[in-house]
């Protein structure tokens, strides 16, 4: 991405409604699918200017890896974490060791070779160790907010799925989720199709109200994904684990 767009989280996901629901929702998937184990040796794949580094460390010992610079110094910098040079697919090589859970959100989709990405991380995942990942969905929602972020793909989730498998992982569960928001973010997609005002990406935070409402909103589908799995939504989300367990 772009270091501006990386200034702009670095100022806004502490605060802006899609981070701080995407946290709810990650603490949750972590809760139901990993459980009850402490101290876990966890890894944050791509973890950018580090907005789920203090989270992660609640339920265990945090790495992190991170491919531009400004954005690694600025996680150290607000967490502690020492997070590392590292990019996916050949650039972690320096990563020693096997962990029980490895995080990449909202990064996948950012990595030109994408089953490579994934072999990457399976192949440091402990023989019990779980891979929680988050992706945009969708490839009818292509919009600015794409382009601008310099994602390479959406997906859906048979192509999603699909691509966990062929890494050698068995997909434990898959939901879409940024649902409830869904028939809004369909509206304002569309129209942006034929608007001819400049791009926008989304990343202001909204005035004080609005952003309180829409983090409710969002955060409440942690409770709707622990009953069961969405049928569509903005984003999808998705657990694995070796395929040989």
């Amino acid at each position: 991405m772009d270091r501006d767009v990386y200034r702009v989280m670095a100022a806004t996901e502490n605060r802006h409604w899609w981070f701080v629901g995407r946290r709810a929702i990650i603490r949750s998937l972590i809760e139901t699918h990993v459980g009850q184990r402490k101290n876990l040796h966890i890894l944050e794949a791509g973890c950018g200017t580090g907005g789920n580094l203090a989270l992660l460390e609640q339920f265990g010992q945090v790495a992190a890896f991170e491919h531009d610079d400004d954005a690694r110094q600025h996680a150290k910098a607000a967490t502690g974490v020492d997070v590392v040079p590292g990019s996916l697919p050949d650039g972690i090589d320096h990563i020693a060791g096997t962990f029980d859970l490895i995080g990449l959100f909202d990064v996948l989709e950012h990595v030109e070779h994408d089953r490579a990405a994934i072999r990457a991380l399976a192949a440091r995942l402990a023989e019990d160790g779980t891979l929680i990942i988050t992706v945009p969905a969708l490839p009818f929602l292509w919009s600015d907010h794409d382009r601008l972020h310099h994602h390479h793909r959406r997906y859906t989730r048979w192509q999603f799925t699909e691509t966990l498998e062929s890494a050698g992982l068995r997909v434990d569960y898959i939901s879409y989720f940024n649902s409830l928001l869904f028939p809004a973010a369909l509206l304002q997609r569309l129209a942006s199709r034929f608007s001819r005002g400049a791009a926008k990406d989304g990343s202001a935070v909204p005035p004080a109200p609005i952003n309180w409402l829409l983090t409710r909103i969002f955060a409440a589908e942690r409770r709707l994904l622990q009953w069961g799995g969405l049928p569509i939504g903005l984003s999808l989300c998705a657990v694995c684990r070796p395929a040989s367990k």
